[in-house]
């Protein structure tokens, strides 16, 4: 950030930029993996509720900062980002112990299917782990949907004569439902069937993306926004909670790599695919991604049971008692 800061030439700038992305993701499946690693079972829901929260409220502050130094000087914009981030890093470092216990536990018998799967170092695991990939491609669609708020709406809305400032007045209303809202979720979703949940909240995302295709005006836009970030905060707690229930205790962070690269690879298909739909097919492009949105809910709920079935076989193999009720979003 700091090079950044004082960087002219375009590919100096490309490829600082480029490895800014690269540490800038690192983080993420650490910060899931020490989640797991400190938080009961029963509470994991509230704390991935917390962290998307706390997240979207970080994001939020962050553009409010950012808006106010870039003018005064872009210089101090990347300089302020850099100490802060620094900062960040020396208190993690001083403060924040390792959170995996290394130590094994007693082992009770293990299905012969399972015990390979613990045993089995590496990516490889999770490249081969069939259960989870298919809850990895269901999470790629909601990312897909998700980034059309960032890709594809900001030409159709200005396809319908509305500028710059209704697209703000757009996002900033999804920002704010999520920074007042996400923390009442918990109590919203308790009780209910993870794999219900996610497909409640993969068909809202689909509702009002697909509603796109009949908005002209602002009001529409608005409106729909509502209806997908409701959807965006449905879905968060349990992606995170069946993510965290799928990878085995040493293959956390590997598992979350994994999951993680369905956000980036979303970024690169969302804009390429989009952009050729909403040129080729204009509004029909919306009933395109509403109809593939209703896919992945129905694909939610036909992976939910046996996805459950897998996990309380996992917990078992790991001397665990399955988590109770298994197919449920708990917060304790």
């Amino acid at each position: 950030m700091v090079a950044l800061a004082f960087s002219r030439p375009l590919v100096l700038i490309a490829v600082l930029s480029a490895l800014v992305g690269v540490v800038h993701s690192m983080p993420s499946p650490a910060f899931v993996a020490a989640i797991v690693d400190v938080v009961p079972a029963q509470r994991r829901s509230r704390a991935f509720n917390l962290q998307f929260w706390a997240f979207n409220l970080g994001m939020a502050v962050a553009s409010l900062l950012a808006g106010v130094l870039a003018e005064a000087s872009f210089t101090a914009l990347f300089l302020v980002d850099a100490g802060a981030t620094l900062a960040a890093a020396a208190v993690i470092g001083w403060k924040v112990p390792e959170t995996l216990r290394r130590a094994a536990p007693a082992l009770a018998p293990r299905p012969p299917a399972e015990s390979g799967r613990l045993r089995s170092p590496g990516l490889h695991t999770a490249l081969t782990d069939r259960t989870f990939l298919v809850f990895v491609g269901l999470t790629f669609v909601l990312a897909v949907l998700t980034l059309q708020t960032s890709t594809i709406m900001p030409l159709a809305m200005r396809s319908d004569g509305l500028g710059p400032s209704a697209y703000g007045l757009v996002v900033a209303l999804g920002g704010a439902l999520i920074v007042l809202g996400q923390l009442f979720v918990p109590r919203l979703i308790d009780r209910h069937r993870k794999d219900v949940v996610l497909a409640v909240s993969t068909a809202l995302l689909a509702l009002g993306f697909g509603v796109l295709a009949v908005a002209d005006d602002l009001a529409v836009y608005l409106g729909a926004a509502v209806v997908w970030t409701v959807g965006s905060m449905l879905a968060a707690p349990p992606n995170a909670q069946i993510n965290a229930d799928l990878a085995p205790p040493q293959l956390r962070a590997r598992y979350q790599s994994v999951f993680y690269l369905t956000f980036p690879a979303a970024a690169f298909v969302a804009p390429t695919l989009g952009g050729v739909s909403l040129q080729y097919l204009g509004d029909r492009h919306w009933l395109i991604v509403g109809g593939l949105g209703l896919l992945a809910a129905f694909g939610h709920l036909l992976a939910g049971p046996p996805r459950e079935r897998h996990v309380a076989a996992l917990q078992r193999a790991a001397g665990r008692e399955p988590t109770a009720p298994a197919d449920h979003v708990s917060t304790g």
